[in-house]
């Protein structure tokens, strides 16, 4: 659906959103050393966390990392084994799902076929007891969130994929919940519609001023909508930063290979020179130069080096006197994206890099080929040092 021209600022008012950068704001929400056992197993182990009133949070992880049980803590449909979950202050120990002022909704969207779309959002609302007129106000309100006006009467069976997706976000939404609760919320739909109802998500957070908990295993999508995320592996959180903190400044190996895509160099640490890192690796005739001062390495450290794939440079001339972090290799595989073309390059070592490269122009003179011989590099600050 076209984006309505009042959100035109959206991005603007994104990026001046920082709570959790004042001392002073407190939380919406709180996790203090939460653990969840089912049995001898531990979904979630001893995690702390800070969401902010107005956030679009976002936990990622792979299946079984414990982001569901995590949400599903906070919405009243499990407790926790220890730890304590507070909401505006309040603690929600033995308060039933119904009283929290949250809402869910379901990955499999849970509406009823036999409702049409404007009583499927209206159903919590009549549970609720509302008056009439106020039921048929705030559907009507819903209704023209999601646009979906014109299909009031249909019956659920009746829409498409996208279409029951809108429908299960407004019923969410109808109840004004001081928290909405997202579970994989858009692993139903096929890519095109994926990608654009991720804007319209950002669009309807900003102009309600909700909280928005998304849980996703899709990186793309918490990168996309996040105002910050919880990278999650075992029960246990990684980091938890923006999107561009998490992509540009991985603290593991784990988060560098789970989003985006990563090559990673292992060698070991030679020492500091002008606030350098040289590092050796077996990929490289010389010693890689990484400017990476957030680290505290020493001398021997076993280390990884974490570089993007658009932050290398492939060609098959070599680079001129003085470059530092040269690569060569041998060109192995190549795959054209239309706007994107993907080099993966086998390196003497038997390392393989993948190196993207803009399609800028329609034609290339002298295109890079399979075989042929060609020269990676990527500058100082492009990588990053992991030492874990």
């Amino acid at each position: 659906m076209p984006r309505p021209p009042k959100f035109a600022s959206v991005g603007a008012v994104r990026r001046s959103f920082a709570p959790w950068a004042d001392p002073d704001a407190k939380p919406l929400i709180r996790f203090e050393n939460v653990t969840k056992r089912f049995g001898d197993a531990i979904a979630v182990n001893d995690l702390s966390l800070d969401v902010f009133e107005g956030e679009f949070f976002c936990l990622l992880g792979p299946s079984g990392c414990g982001k569901t049980t995590l949400m599903r803590m906070l919405a009243g449909f499990e407790h926790p084994s220890e730890g304590r979950i507070t909401l505006a202050g309040q603690s929600l120990a033995g308060v039933p799902p119904y009283r929290r002022p949250v809402n869910m909704m379901f990955q499999s969207y849970a509406l009823f076929p036999h409702m049409s779309v404007e009583k499927n959002i209206a159903f919590g609302l009549k549970q609720d007891g509302l008056p009439k007129d106020e039921i048929a106000a705030r559907v009507g309100e819903m209704l023209r969130l999601v646009q979906l006006e014109r299909l009031a009467k249909r019956y659920s069976s009746q829409l498409s994929g996208g279409q029951r997706q809108r429908v299960a976000l407004a019923r969410a939404l109808a109840k004004k919940p001081k928290v909405l609760l997202l579970d994989e919320p858009l692993g139903a739909l096929d890519k095109k519609l994926r990608e654009e109802t991720q804007f319209e998500l950002m669009d309807i957070q900003h102009e309600l001023g909700m909280t928005f908990v998304v849980v996703t295993h899709d990186q793309e999508e918490a990168m996309t909508m996040a105002d910050r995320i919880a990278v999650m592996d075992h029960g246990r959180i990684v980091q938890v930063a923006t999107p561009g903190g998490i992509y540009e400044q991985p603290k593991t190996r784990f988060i560098a290979e789970f989003v985006g895509d990563v090559n990673i160099l292992e060698g070991n640490v030679l020492g500091q020179e002008n606030g350098l890192w040289h590092v050796q690796t077996p990929s490289a005739e010389a010693p890689l130069t990484i400017d990476d001062p957030d680290e505290v390495l020493h001398s021997g450290q076993a280390v990884a080096i974490a570089v993007r794939p658009e932050k290398m440079v492939i060609q098959r001339n070599p680079p001129g006197p003085g470059a530092v972090n040269v690569l060569t290799g041998e060109v192995w595989d190549i795959g054209y994206l239309g706007d994107w073309t993907v080099y993966r390059v086998k390196l003497a070592s038997g390392a393989i890099l993948r190196v993207t490269l803009a399609n800028r122009s329609r034609f290339v003179e002298s295109p890079i080929d399979w075989d042929d011989q060609v020269y990676v590099t990527f500058a100082p600050d492009a990588a990053v040092i992991l030492a874990e």
